[in-house]
């Protein structure tokens, strides 16, 4: 059994990291297996070095370790450019110059991450793509070439059992993904998550619920590429006071703020439960 815990620094851990982090390493033990730190750095234009050595940090105050060497996805983008170069042979990416408002002008609807991308620029073949452009996949020609998607396996307190992947839900609540970020050329999130995954031999993937909508495409990206499906458990969010989850982009309250203040490891595992 091994899984992994994989924050991006682009902003100091919170009370949710935290949380989730425990979670990876309590499954890992309780399953007499082992738990990696991986680092998503991807995004060229919100990364830091001072926020990865935070993380470093801040994780062996809560007592917890790893194997060494840490993968630091921005070491390996040539593997993930091959990914890409592999998907495009098979004729299931084309180039995107959308803005976000003109996507949200072409009257694009709500999906589960964000719109649900409306394909105007579907029909651009690869030759025509230009510096700057996003790449992203053909759903509908994807879920051709995949074939019937496997079931996959939840474990977590809100899911459980095998779950079943639906390709109208695809269609309909994802669209056409961006695999490559339009202007910096960075590979997306589900790009490098589930190649990192398949290459490391992630057989349980622990996280917050606020990702289990991209389980479904995960699954969809490991039958093309021929990646073995792990098994999944979303865990609860830590929230605060109005409900709210705690999140970088809402600036919550960072755990080097409570060590400042004197809290122990045990300390801030009694504010998230698990003390």
């Amino acid at each position: 059994m091994l899984t992994r815990f994989a924050p991006s620094p682009t902003g100091p851990l919170h009370l949710g990291h935290a949380y989730s982090a425990v979670m990876v390493w309590t499954l890992a033990a309780d399953l007499g297996g082992a738990a990696l730190l991986r680092i998503e750095d991807t995004d060229s234009t919100r990364c830091r070095p001072e926020y990865e050595a935070a993380i470093y940090d801040d994780l062996h105050w809560l007592g917890l370790h790893w194997p060494d060497p840490v993968r630091r996805q921005s070491d390996h983008r040539a593997e993930y450019d091959a990914t890409l170069d592999a998907l495009a042979g098979r004729g299931l990416l084309y180039p995107c110059s959308c803005s976000r408002s003109a996507i949200k002008a072409a009257g694009a609807k709500p999906g589960w991450d964000g719109l649900v991308y409306p394909g105007t620029c579907r029909a651009r073949p690869m030759t025509e793509a230009r510096p700057g452009d996003a790449l992203r996949l053909n759903m509908a020609r994807a879920l051709q070439q995949a074939g019937p998607l496997p079931e996959f396996t939840e474990t977590g307190p809100l899911f459980s059992g095998k779950i079943a992947v639906q390709n109208s839900d695809l269609i309909s609540q994802i669209g056409d993904p961006v695999l490559r970020r339009k202007q910096t050329g960075d590979p997306a999130y589900h790009l490098a998550c589930c190649h990192d995954d398949a290459l490391q031999g992630i057989t349980h993937v622990v996280r917050g619920a606020d990702l289990w909508r991209a389980t479904f495409l995960h699954v969809l990206l490991q039958a093309l590429m021929g990646w073995q499906t792990p098994i999944y458990h979303h865990h609860d969010l830590v929230r605060d006071e109005a409900g709210q989850r705690l999140a970088k982009i809402v600036k919550s309250r960072a755990i080097a703020a409570y060590r400042a203040e004197g809290f122990g490891p045990k300390d801030l595992l009694g504010l998230i439960g698990l003390a």
